[in-house]
C-alpha cells in the first residue's frame, strides 16, 4: 500500500493500473458489472484517492473529510477498488462484487457501507446532492471540498443542468465536478444519443471555471484538481477527454463493454494486457 498523499507520477499510474486489473477481475467474477466506465475513470480516481482528497481509511466519517459523490454509480467498481487500495477494506471484499450478502452492491449503497457518501445509479442526481454537502460545508464555516464525477451521457438530465446552475448562482467554489467524457453510452455515440457539445462552451455559459483534459494523463488530472482548489467565488468542472475501457485493447471505444462482464478467455487476455502495461 502506498502511503498517501502520492505524489510521483509513475507511482500514480501503477495505482490506476491496479484499479483497472481490479475492475476486470470483479466484473469477471461476479458475470456482470460496467466495466467501460469504470476503465476510462481509473486514472481520475486515483490521482483523487491517492493524491488529492482528504481521507481517514481508519475513520469514514470524519469532520475533515473531502466528500466525493460518484453520480454516474454504475461504475462502482472503480470507486470500490479505490476504497479497498487506499486502505478502507481488505482486498478479499473486492472479490464479493454482487453477490448476494454483500455490501459491494452493483451500485453504490450508503446504507450498506458508511465510507459511501449517498447511493447513487438512478443518474442525473449526483450534482445536486454535491449542491446540497458543498452549501451545507459553507454555513457551517467548513474548508471540506466536495467532488463529484458524473458521465457525459449523464449530462442528457436535465436535473443536472439545474445543478449547474444552482452551484454558481450561489458561489459554491468547494465543489469540483468532473465530467468522465469516453464520448460513450449504453445506447452508442453520446453525439448520437442526445449530443452534449459544445460541451466547454455550455458549462462557462452556466458561470463555471472549466478546465479541460486529458484523462489519462496523470500530471493533467494533478495540475487540474490543484487549480480547482485555488478558483474562488465559482465551482469548477473538469471536463477529462478519456476513452471508454481504457487499458484493454478490444474494450477500448465500444459501447458493447458498457455493462458486460468478460468471458473467461476475455478476462484472461485483458490481465496480461494489464500485467504487461504495470511498469
Amino acid at each position: 500500500m502506498f502511503e498517501r498523499p502520492v505524489e510521483d507520477t509513475a507511482k500514480l499510474k501503477k495505482i490506476a493500473n491496479q484499479l483497472r486489473k481490479d475492475v476486470v477481475k470483479m466484473t469477471y467474477l461476479a458475470g456482470s458489472g460496467h466495466p467501460g466506465g469504470s476503465l476510462s475513470a481509473a486514472d481520475m480516481m486515483a490521482v483523487l484517492f491517492f493524491y488529492k482528497m482528504k481521507l481517514d481509511p481508519k475513520n469514514p466519517k470524519w469532520e475533515g473529510r473531502d466528500y466525493f459523490i460518484l453520480s454516474k454509480g454504475h461504475i462502482c467498481p472503480v470507486y470500490y477498488s479505490a476504497l479497498c487500495r487506499v486502505g478502507f477494506f481488505p482486498e478479499d471484499e473486492l472479490w464479493t462484487l454482487r453477490k448476494f450478502g454483500s455490501r459491494l452492491q452493483g451500485h453504490p449503497a450508503s446504507s450498506k457501507m458508511q465510507e459511501i457518501e449517498v447511493s447513487t445509479g438512478s443518474l442525473g442526481q449526483g450534482l445536486s446532492v454535491a449542491n446540497g454537502i458543498a452549501l451545507g460545508l459553507k454555513l457551517d464555516g467548513k474548508p471540506n471540498r466536495v467532488y463529484c464525477m458524473l458521465g457525459d451521457g449523464e449530462l442528457q438530465e436535465g436535473q443536472v443542468w439545474e445543478a449547474i446552475m444552482t452551484a454558481a448562482h450561489y458561489k459554491l467554489d468547494n465543489v469540483c465536478a468532473i465530467v468522465d467524457y469516453n464520448n460513450l453510452q449504453i445506447d452508442g455515440f453520446v453525439e448520437d444519443v442526445m449530443g452534449i457539445a459544445p460541451l466547454a462552451d455550455k458549462w462557462r455559459a452556466f458561470n463555471w471555471e472549466v478546465i479541460e483534459i486529458d484523462g489519462h494523463d496523470i500530471d493533467q488530472i494533478k495540475k487540474a484538481l490543484d487549480e480547482a482548489e485555488n478558483i474562488k467565488g465559482k465551482p469548477t468542472v473538469i471536463i477529462a477527454h478519456t476513452v471508454k475501457g481504457k487499458g484493454v485493447s478490444f474494450m477500448e471505444n465500444e459501447a458493447g463493454w458498457h455493462g458486460k462482464a468478460p468471458s473467461k478467455e476475455e478476462y484472461e487476455k485483458a490481465m496480461a494486457e494489464l500485467e504487461a502495461q504495470d511498469v
